[in-house]
């Protein structure tokens, strides 16, 4: 049996971001908008103390001490998202079939993709804002996850299944991923 101490971490909140806790769920409010994230599955305790986010792992346990830098991470994101925002940049490339983007209620529609008489449909998680400028499709948002995520449905609804992807290479893809707005 080791004797180690149980590791503690804190995040401090910077000016004008505040951290409420109800039940698992972390709350992060800042200037751009308020950001949530359940903690039920992650093996740690935590607690809001003044501007700072506090972390401690349920036992000595190797694998609890290794998931509080992970927490932290999720925090800093979280803090970094209601203060300066993520956007991601989606490129929309065809060759032959000009694709049209429209958003409907919480779904991105791609029309006329590779000639289909369908639309693809992605889905829009959160509360992620999308905008099509020229060939580029816009999301915006304060949550990491839900702007990666609404990001990579876009990309995932227009792969090509059953062809050749180096020859067919219409689609909408990821270039870029910044913080700010």
């Amino acid at each position: 049996m080791s004797t180690e101490a149980v590791q503690q971490t804190a995040v401090a909140m910077p000016d004008g971001v505040n951290a409420s806790l109800q039940g698992r769920t972390l709350s992060v409010k800042g200037k751009l908008g308020e950001a949530k994230k359940r903690f039920d599955k992650i093996n740690v305790n935590i607690a809001v103390e003044g501007n700072r986010v506090i972390f401690t792992p349920f036992s000595k346990k190797k694998k609890d001490n290794v998931i509080i830098n992970t927490v932290s991470s999720i925090v800093n994101n979280m803090v970094t998202g209601v203060t300066k925002g993520y956007t991601y940049r989606v490129k929309v490339v065809y060759a032959h079939f000009p694709i049209t983007v429209k958003t409907k209620g919480k779904q991105i529609l791609v029309e006329n993709f590779v000639g289909e008489r369908s639309p693809r449909i992605a889905d829009i998680v959160g509360d992620t804002k999308e905008s099509v400028e020229g060939d580029d499709v816009i999301v915006k948002g304060v949550s990491l996850e839900d702007v990666g995520q609404t990001a990579a449905n876009v990309e995932l609804a227009t792969k090509i299944k059953r062809k050749d992807q180096r020859v067919f290479l219409d689609g909408l893809y990821i270039y870029h991923k910044e913080e700010g707005s």
